[in-house]
């Protein structure tokens, strides 16, 4: 029997609009695509089937892996490779280091939402309005109260790409006596990172450096001090019970051979993003690119398009065929109040209407070009419909 017909109510319905064939990804802060390599390792790894706690052959060379790779992501931060204790991810990471203080805790006021929100008792340090982190605040807090016993501040914004004083931060929460530790996710590849050598804990994220997603690392000065969070085996020297996902730090470690080497390529990159900006500001002088006036990543623009809500452009950059976001990627996919922008004293409408344009290394003049075309569409077309109300 043919099923039943109904008829849609209002005439016909528009045919949806179609995708262009090809995706243009400028959404690289929030997952870097897995290098061709990565794959293979995973593969090859999870093919094997060993457990790196076993004794046996299979076991021994799943281990061998594991520690191959951490070797691999040690170097990579300029630590030795019992400094390294993996993670289900740079959340975990970052729970784990600051669960290591005892007493109250300092974070700036735009760190990621898994440091500024592991911490009930954190207090916020201000940032200028570019977003740099404010050393004189942060002197005058540890100055204030004797109890903070860690500090914890990212080597480079995930949203703005503005880069933190990370080695001044540090040496002033030496002083102090407490702990430092940096959110480093977005910095491998894009950055040096001499600046780690002052932090006495350091989060990587895989999957941000072309790895496989739920794969971290806690990088440990000093790992014999610190206090396991997850407890019940003795993996990684104790320190993180579970077993090791074998397959994803093989992932991780091959992730971190490959930036560690491609750092230079990316003055290109910051030539094609300074390109892109350019071209929006001409074609529209009421865009704003906020932290602009600090140092960044070399691939991260956020960008106003005042009057249009990020939702707006988000759906509109997807149906082109572009993606970017806005702000940082959460679980559930929705978009957040800007918190970091507001830290910046950003007005709230203003910064409701900004979105994350972030490249890689193979994004090519031709996608920007596609991505500051679809800018303009929208803008025109916004202005255009105001006009006529």
């Amino acid at each position: 029997m043919a099923p039943p017909k109904f008829k849609a109510r209002g005439g016909p319905r528009a045919p949806r609009p179609e995708r262009p064939m090809t995706e243009v990804y400028l959404d690289h802060n929030a997952t870097q695509p897995p290098w061709p390599a990565v794959v293979r390792a995973v593969v090859e790894t999870l093919a094997s089937g060993g457990n790196p706690s076993s004794v046996h052959g299979r076991g021994r060379a799943a281990r061998q892996v594991v520690e191959a790779a951490r070797a691999r992501v040690a170097a990579l931060v300029g630590a030795a490779p019992e400094a390294v204790v993996f993670t289900a991810g740079a959340t975990e990471a970052n729970s784990l280091a600051l669960y290591q203080a005892a007493g109250p805790v300092l974070v700036s006021a735009v760190e990621h939402p898994s440091v500024a929100r592991a911490r009930a008792d954190a207090t916020l340090v201000p940032v200028d309005a570019e977003g740099r982190l404010d050393l004189g605040a942060l002197a005058r807090l540890l100055a204030a109260d004797p109890r903070p016993a860690l500090v914890s501040v990212m080597l480079a914004n995930n949203e703005t790409g503005v880069v933190q004083p990370v080695a001044a931060a540090a040496g002033l929460a030496h002083e102090a006596g407490a702990l430092f530790h940096c959110d480093a996710v977005q910095g491998p590849g894009r950055i040096a990172l001499d600046a780690l050598a002052a932090a006495d804990l350091v989060s990587l994220s895989a999957h941000k450096i072309g790895g496989p997603p739920g794969v971290g690392a806690l990088i440990a000065r000093t790992p014999a001090l610190l206090r396991p969070q997850i407890r019940g085996g003795g993996q990684e020297r104790g320190l993180r019970a579970g077993t090791e996902n074998a397959a994803g730090i093989a992932g991780f470690g091959v992730a971190a051979g490959i930036v560690a080497h491609r750092l230079a390529e990316m003055a290109a990159v910051a030539r094609r993003r300074d390109r892109m900006e350019a071209l929006i500001r001409s074609l529209d002088p009421d865009a704003v690119v906020f932290g602009a006036g600090a140092a960044r990543l070399p691939n991260t623009s956020s960008i106003a398009m005042p009057g249009v809500a990020a939702e707006i452009q988000l759906v509109h950059f997807d149906l082109a065929g572009i993606a970017v976001s806005a702000g940082a990627a959460c679980s559930s996919g929705r978009i957040e109040a800007p918190s970091v922008l507001l830290a910046m004293g950003v007005p709230d409408g203003l910064a409701r209407t900004a979105i994350r344009v972030s490249l890689g290394l193979d994004t090519t003049d031709a996608e920007i070009d596609r991505f500051v075309a679809a800018w303009a569409a929208l803008r025109d077309r916004t202005r255009a419909r105001r006009c006529r109300a």
